[in-house]
């Protein structure tokens, strides 16, 4: 074969090779069942150290949208042919949906790291009885993977009525998830559903959290008459990605023969192989440095503000809190 076609050839298998190679140390992103990858996995160099390590932790957001919506503004003329453009200057709070889906897996490598089996879930749930003043937390499942001498993989539901909760204020109720069941080599996954009938608002995803995380993924389908800043951390090990996308209104009206889709902002940002903030992050020059040089930032989270239509702002999650916290 000619040299000049064989060199670019085996470049490109090389390419490949090398993706797949990596893509074999990423965890598996659907939830039920821990790969084999992740059973094996004791993290990588930079971590060796750990007692505990997030295996996959994602955030996924969609917008819910109702042809309801005439009904809610008196005098309004919302037809099939201007429904698109019914939220670009307000926004109604009973005919928007966001509903989000989240998932955490964590493996305990150290019998000390048993305590990080436990996380946090702060929520939005104002004190009082009205249901737009709520984010309705459902789906709640925690289970803890082990291994027996056999290899045999064992799986248990723990039971999530002994998690406590506490109103930290006004507006925000704290989960207090505890898992008695983890042990070192456990494998504990975490999942829930939130609804929120706040669409001017979105829950902020940290990156960085106080184990290692091998990867972290937020991913946002925003209506494009919400127009929100994102801030995303600027960051090497930080890659986002947005594109347009569409999602189809709920049908309800009888006057509407089809379902009316509308454009969307598709944000994807992931992150891979983060270590926690904590972690002694020294130079290549000088190992023994001490200094605020020889330590890189901190990778800021994830932070989002409605821009247009101007809205009323939803009370942030309290100082010192973060939606899903590990401990």
């Amino acid at each position: 074969m000619n040299s000049t076609i064989l060199k670019p050839l085996l470049t490109a298998v090389l390419f490949f090779v090398c993706a797949a190679m990596a893509d074999a140390q990423l965890p598996n992103e659907k939830f039920g069942k821990p790969s084999s990858m992740e059973w094996d996995y004791v993290g990588w160099n930079d971590c060796s150290d750990a007692d505990a390590i997030i295996l996959y932790k994602s955030m996924k957001v969609t917008y819910q949208i109702s042809d309801q919506v005439s009904t809610n503004y008196e005098g309004s003329d919302v037809s099939y042919d201007n429904l698109a453009d019914f939220g670009k200057n307000q926004i109604d709070n009973g005919s928007i949906l966001v509903n989000y889906e989240f998932n955490l897996r964590v493996k305990i490598l150290k019998p000390e790291g048993k305590r990080h089996a436990d996380v946090d879930i702060t929520y939005f749930n104002a004190d009082n009885d009205k249901t737009f003043n709520r984010d309705e937390l459902e789906e709640l499942k925690v289970r803890v993977f082990t291994r027996n001498e056999k290899g045999k993989v064992v799986k248990k539901n723990v039971d999530t009525r002994s998690f406590v909760s506490e109103r930290i204020n006004d507006s925000y109720m704290v989960i207090h998830v505890v898992v008695p069941e983890a042990e070192a080599g456990s494998i504990v996954e975490y999942t829930y559903k939130i609804t929120s009938y706040r669409p001017a608002f979105l829950y902020d995803w940290v990156f960085q959290e106080s184990i290692p995380t091998l990867r972290t993924k937020c991913d946002i389908d925003i209506p494009a008459f919400l127009q929100f800043n994102m801030n995303v951390p600027i960051h090497q090990l930080i890659k986002p990605s947005v594109e347009v996308g569409r999602l189809a209104y709920d049908q309800y009206r009888p006057d509407m023969k089809r379902a009316k889709t509308f454009p969307t902002n598709h944000y994807i940002i992931v992150g891979d192989y983060i270590l926690p903030e904590d972690h002694a992050f020294r130079s290549k020059k000088d190992s023994t440095a001490d200094n605020d040089e020889s330590r890189e930032k901190p990778i800021a989270p994830f932070t989002s503000k409605l821009t247009t239509p101007h809205d009323n702002i939803p009370a942030p999650i309290p100082e010192g809190h973060t939606h899903l916290k590990v401990k």
